[in-house]
């Protein structure tokens, strides 16, 4: 009989493991978080609904019956339209804002006979056992991949939250529930700031916990429930929060939602900024009421009350500016959208990164002088006061936190030749002449691939001279971008005949040497520190590729071009000059370009070579002339003072720091290309892309790609 006992209890385990195992097998880890958080969910209701229960019952208060009884009834109906009708959104959308609503009664229904109740230390530690269930699901859910991250400012559960959460507020008396309301509009740009990845975006958030629970709730005289409070706060605030690591979404890609919008949106909600900021400027005002400390307050707030509104014009003109440019780039955006180019490359070929560098720190002078009034006119007592306070700080972070990586990842402004290649006559060199206007045809699909601006075009039948090539190069080498400053990288590109040594074949029997070429630089450059490549099309690149190498006292890099002395014409054609471009651009402008530079048997190879401290380059950032020429294009002229405070604040080198490894991609081109008899010159600065040398696999090239 044991023996019978035995057989059945091993039977019956083994029947329970083996149908686990398929269970397991028929879950996926996506599965398993999903109900990881309807645990989480079914945790923070049961708190909810006993909470409520024990305000009822020490109360005896018929309204919060009948909440409870409508919460109930509204959450069955939520999951009738879920499960019966399919219809999830509709669903979602009314447990999240009864969520918020109930969540928000259990806040602010309280009172101290309620500690002594066994049920509401319960729904204490149910409170804490759902922030943490909460916390450990959207930390798995990152870690595990079930998360993909998609542009938005809020979500529709956080929005739906907060709405029902301020709903909840209307409970209290006008003065504490509009305060209320201004948090919960606080706690939503804290959300929006988090998720953009902004640089103050944590110090905010430090700033925002410490003054809510140590200085707002008590300012209200009201009983609050902390750890309800704690749970909306953490279970709001722990998606944003763990993205801020976890996301993976570009700059433009994040703020996509704002960036994309049309022109009268974008220009309504800097208007909004505009008016909330002056909300806070007349609240902050009401200090002056404080009569106890007048020698301190009327003082104060005069001098540092004069100082924000300067502050603040400047940040609400940066602001139009920016979008004024904006606009400007939506309009070319949209008229080459069919040519798959991104706003980034747009925007940084309409010169954002310089604009967006200054703009930083004026937007930084904007946050000081916030900060500073705020503590200057800091209003204990008052919680409209705190609240507006708390959604300024965010919004001026926003606005630091966007140009801010911009100005990191965006490139420079570029121009390209000027219109249409004029021809020479067919019947002379009918054959080189339908080469070079391959090759400039080439060359112009780059500019266009790239968004890069013309600057002109020359020919000559010929040969170019040596003055020529030197007025030329000079007048190139000394050309600054239109906001003032020298471009960071100057690249020059040359085709055709060479001699042995690399020198170019120039007209008259003249000849440009790499020394002669550095020597030029050094003149132009300068104290600047720009960095020149040099892409060479020709037979004989080698040698310069090697004498660049011994260059220790400039940032200089070059291209080159290897063709095959001797090929079987049976299995290839000959190279030719241009034959390097048209596969060097064909290279950089097609992403699914099957070009293998270290393919065998090729007849035109790539070699590279760079000066010995090329790694060592650091890029310009904006200096004290940069800075004052931008106010004199953009502000008036009574706030040319700030300029030597902007300098000052530039010397403290504050948050500047790791703008070192800012790759600053305004470049330069200069194009040659001489067949036969005919030297054509092109001098032009390539697209907003940083261009890069790579060298993957032995696939050598100076690629332009964006720097996200």
């Amino acid at each position: 009989m044991c023996r019978s006992l035995r057989y059945c209890v091993s039977h019956c385990l083994y029947a329970a493991m083996t149908r686990l195992e398929e269970a397991n097998r028929e879950v996926n880890m996506h599965s398993s978080v999903r109900y990881l958080g309807y645990l989480a969910r079914i945790n923070l209701l049961v708190a909810i609904c006993m909470g409520l229960y024990v305000r009822w019952e020490k109360t005896a208060d018929a309204l919060i019956l009948v909440i409870f009884i409508l919460g109930l009834f509204v959450l069955g109906i939520a999951s009738i339209l879920y499960y019966y009708f399919s219809m999830e959104t509709a669903s979602l959308s009314l447990s999240n804002l009864w969520f918020g609503f109930l969540l928000g009664l259990l806040c602010f229904l309280n009172n101290s006979a309620f500690k002594d109740d066994v049920k509401e230390e319960a729904t204490k530690y149910l409170l804490l056992s759902a922030i943490v269930l909460r916390v450990l699901c959207s930390l798995v859910e990152r870690i595990c991949g079930c998360i993909h991250h998609r542009p938005t400012l809020l979500t529709t559960v956080e929005f739906l939250e907060l709405v029902g959460f301020a709903i909840a507020s209307t409970t209290m008396l006008v003065e504490e529930s509009m305060s209320i309301i201004l948090l919960v509009m606080a706690l939503a740009v804290l959300i929006i700031d988090l998720r953009m990845k902004s640089f103050l975006a944590i110090p905010n958030l430090a700033i925002f916990g410490a003054i809510t629970s140590l200085l707002f709730f008590p300012s209200l005289h009201i009983p609050t429930n902390p750890f309800a409070l704690a749970c909306f706060f953490s279970c709001l605030i722990s998606d944003p929060l763990l993205d801020v690591y976890f996301s993976g979404l570009s700059v433009t890609e994040r703020w996509k939602p704002y960036l994309y919008r049309g022109k009268i949106c974008r220009r309504l909600s800097v208007i909004s900024v505009g008016v909330v900021e002056l909300i806070f400027f007349i609240l902050a005002a009401f200090k002056l009421r404080d009569l106890d400390l007048w020698y301190f307050v009327i003082p104060g707030f005069s001098i540092f009350g004069i100082f924000w509104m300067v502050c603040h014009v400047i940040f609400f003109i940066t602001l139009w500016g920016f979008h004024t440019k904006l606009n400007d780039c939506h309009k070319i955006y949209y008229t080459h959208h069919a040519e798959n180019n991104s706003l980034d490359r747009v925007m940084a070929s309409k010169g954002m990164r310089h604009f967006c560098l200054i703009s930083e720190q004026l937007v930084f002078f904007s946050l000081v002088a916030t900060a500073v009034l705020g503590a200057v006119s800091w209003q204990p007592t008052n919680g409209i006061f705190m609240s507006a306070f708390l959604i300024v700080l965010p919004l001026e972070s926003m606005a630091h936190g966007l140009f801010h990586e911009l100005g990191n990842c965006l490139g420079g402004t570029c121009v390209g030749p000027d219109g249409q290649p004029t021809l020479l006559p067919p019947d002379h060199v009918q054959e080189l002449n339908m080469r070079s206007t391959g090759m400039l045809n080439a060359i112009q699909r780059f500019f266009a691939y790239h968004m890069i601006e013309t600057y002109g075009c020359d020919y000559s039948t010929s040969g170019l001279s040596f003055d020529t090539l030197h007025s030329k190069i000079k007048s190139f080498l000394e050309l600054r971008t239109a906001d003032g400053p020298r471009h960071d990288t100057y690249i020059l590109y040359y085709s055709g005949h060479s001699h042995g040594t690399g020198e170019w074949a120039l007209a008259g029997g003249d000849a440009l040497r790499l020394d002669t070429l550095l020597e030029w630089w050094r003149e132009k450059n300068g104290t600047f520190c720009s960095r020149l490549i040099i892409v060479l099309d020709c037979e004989n690149s080698q040698p310069w590729v090697k004498e660049v190498r011994k260059v220790n006292d400039q940032y200089i890099a070059v291209q080159g071009a290897e063709m095959a002395k001797v090929v079987d014409v049976e299995e290839a054609d000959p190279p030719q000059l241009g034959d390097f471009t048209r596969q060097w651009v064909e290279y950089n402008c097609n992403p699914d370009s099957n070009i293998s530079w270290s393919e065998k048997g090729r007849t035109v190879k790539a070699v590279y070579g760079v000066s010995k401290h090329w790694s060592d380059y650091t890029l310009h950032l904006p200096t004290g002339s940069d800075i004052a020429k931008h106010w004199m294009i953009y502000f008036p002229r009574i706030t040319y003072p700030l300029v030597h405070l902007a300098n000052w604040f530039c010397g403290l080198n504050m948050f500047w720091v790791c703008k070192a490894c800012f790759r600053t991609n305004a470049i330069r081109y200069i194009l040659m290309v001489y067949a036969g008899k005919q030297q054509r010159v092109f001098i032009y600065h390539p697209s907003s892309q940083e261009t890069m040398h790579e060298c993957k696999h032995r696939k050598l090239r100076f690629k332009c790609q964006s720097m996200l």
